[in-house]
């Protein structure tokens, strides 16, 4: 038995009309709904895309300014420990200059000490000298004067020498 052989026209014409109306149906019904359903997935897929692309978009300009953010950061860094080497030198060049100075000062105090003892020590010993001296004159003169002929002498010559001046 053939397929052809068992073919009914009726039946045929029969399923034909019951395919165009559930494919009416279809189309009256289901069609637009899963139409819309796709068309709303793939809005959704669109937009999904959209926004991925937006945050990656969004998420290399958080890393470039982030990135800048730490340039900004090293410069600031460099600039603060750059003033700050200045103004370690400037103070170490203050405390040279300050103890420069206050050495000097020592110095110089030191020296008008020493001249002024010194001035003092050359003083004692003018007064020393001349304390010895009379004293050793003194012995002298009791020495040589030791007789009253020697006084009138010594007294003679005085006079005689102060009316020449």
């Amino acid at each position: 038995m053939g397929l052809l052989e068992d073919f009914s026209s009726g039946l045929f014409i029969i399923q034909s009309v019951i395919f165009l109306i559930v494919l009416l149906v279809l189309r009256k019904f289901a069609w637009k709904p899963i139409m819309d359903a796709v068309n709303e997935r793939e809005v959704t897929i669109v937009d999904s895309l959209n926004q991925a692309k937006l945050a990656k978009e969004e998420v290399q300009n958080l890393k470039a300014e982030n990135e800048m953010i730490i340039r900004e950061a090293k410069i600031e860094r460099d600039n603060i420990l750059k003033e700050a080497r200045e103004i370690k030198e400037r103070i170490v060049a203050e405390a040279k200059d300050i103890a420069k100075t206050e050495g000097d000062k020592m110095i110089e105090q030191a020296r008008q000490s020493i001249q002024a003892e010194k001035a003092a020590a050359m003083s004692d010993i003018k007064n020393q000298i001349g304390v010895l001296s009379v004293n050793i004159a003194e012995s002298i003169l009791q020495d040589k004067l030791s007789t009253e002929g020697a006084h009138n002498a010594l007294v003679e010559n005085y006079l005689n020498k102060s009316n020449l001046n």
